[in-house]
């Protein structure tokens, strides 16, 4: 949700916001990518990682990326309300993005998302509807943190969320018989010589 629709009684105030020597050296790694002056370039990577840290990006985080990349506030306001990938209130551990574009709709989507919505709680799990994953043949997809789940159904979708409740980290990729983008059940053909 972007900042500018966020309704601020659901966005609890943080008053202090602080790399941890640990993220801060991975911020500075990120900017000495770049000439100098152009330090700005990190600003999606050093965001990424001042959400990493909170685990969503209040406002003092933004203004700390902002004067550690000594860019304006707002550029970093508009930067962090543009892509969905920023999540600008609190959000459950595993954050289920749905990818409800054509093929994975196509596919079954609709069936994946009214059962992560039904997991959906905003401590453990949240979920957003998201555009193209990229994972087109192996739909319908589901991002959970930073970790891709292809060929779901509602079934297998809930085994997947079941093993996030236990603790465990179920295997990403295919959530059938299939290696990568292959098809199911294996080559078909460029089988022998």
């Amino acid at each position: 949700m972007a900042m500018i629709t966020a309704d601020p009684k659901d966005v609890p105030h943080v008053a202090h916001f602080a790399f941890t020597p640990e993220y801060l050296a991975k911020a500075k790694a990120l900017m000495a990518n770049y000439p100098p002056g152009r330090q700005a370039s990190a600003v999606i990577a050093v965001l990424d990682l001042a959400q990493r840290q909170q685990g969503w990006l209040p406002r003092v985080a933004m203004d700390e990326v902002a004067k550690l990349l000594d860019m304006a506030p707002i550029r970093v306001y508009e930067i962090a309300t543009f892509y969905t990938m920023f999540q600008l209130k609190p959000r459950g551990k595993y954050l289920l993005q749905v990818c409800t574009t054509t093929p994975c709709w196509l596919r079954g989507s609709e069936a994946v998302m009214k059962a992560c919505q039904h997991a959906a709680d905003g401590e453990t799990f949240s979920v957003q509807e998201v555009e193209c994953l990229g994972g087109c043949v192996n739909a319908p997809v589901v991002q959970i943190n930073d970790d891709f789940y292809e060929d779901l159904d509602e079934a297998s979708i809930a085994k997947v969320l079941d093993a996030f409740r236990r603790g465990e980290t179920p295997k990403p990729g295919p959530q059938v018989d299939r290696q990568t983008s292959a098809p199911i059940g294996g080559a078909t053909t460029l089988k022998g010589e």
